[in-house]
């Protein structure tokens, strides 16, 4: 098992995008959902209850690897992240220029911090200097009693096969719990991503469903 440290949190401020339940996806949610995506955010004292106390971005060492928050030093490694066809493959992401990577880039650094429904938590997963990946945590349900998040992660494919997917998935894996009190984290992949599918099954998650609303989701589920 993965040793992980907290060395602190970032200061105060999706991949996935999909709702973490089977049922249908509510008109509310997608509508909040598309605004997110734009960049469009909705004041805090509108959107409804808060955690016990806001959670945010942490800094998180494994055996090989540091999560924390994303900068905009990171532009190149971002750039060359999401530029492989085979990470844009199973995630929505448009094709974009190193001016709309840095944008994106950008937009993700304001993502630290989970205390609402809906807040998106991003953290950049580093390796010998480099960012390699990214792994996430969507707010979905803000209740202590059934406090629920949906995770995300993405591996540059050059790192492939060595476990730090896993690595990383652990780390966010144990905030998500310990930290914020998940008692329920979900997993929202694409199906015919086989190896994404794989990791969650290796981490203890159960697949739920599949082939929702015509596209070829896989949902995936862990409880505490």
């Amino acid at each position: 098992m993965t040793q992980i440290k907290a060395l602190g949190y970032g200061s105060p401020w999706a991949h996935p995008t999909t709702r973490s339940s089977p049922a249908a996806i509510p008109l509310r949610t997608r509508v909040k959902d598309t605004l997110a995506s734009a960049g469009i955010r909705r004041p805090r004292f509108v959107r409804g209850p808060r955690t016990e106390t806001p959670f945010d971005a942490p800094w998180l060492s494994t055996d090989r690897l540091m999560l924390r928050p994303h900068r905009l030093g990171d532009a190149a490694d971002w750039y060359d992240l999401q530029s492989e066809p085979s990470v844009s493959q199973f995630l929505p992401w448009p094709e974009r220029d190193r001016r709309a990577s840095f944008r994106h880039l950008r937009d993700r650094t304001r993502h630290t911090r989970l205390w609402q429904a809906d807040d998106f938590l991003a953290l950049a997963v580093e390796f010998e200097g480099h960012v390699i990946g990214d792994v996430s945590l969507h707010l979905r349900s803000v209740a202590r009693e059934t406090r629920e998040v949906e995770i995300g992660w993405v591996v540059h494919p050059a790192h492939s096969g060595r476990g730090l997917a896993t690595e990383a998935a652990e780390g966010i894996l144990g905030f998500a719990f310990d930290t914020v009190g998940a008692r329920t984290v979900t997993a929202v992949t694409d199906a015919r991503n086989t190896r994404s599918v794989a990791l969650a099954k290796r981490l203890g998650f159960t697949e739920l469903a599949k082939a929702r609303h015509g596209s070829p989701e896989s949902v995936l589920v862990l409880h505490r």
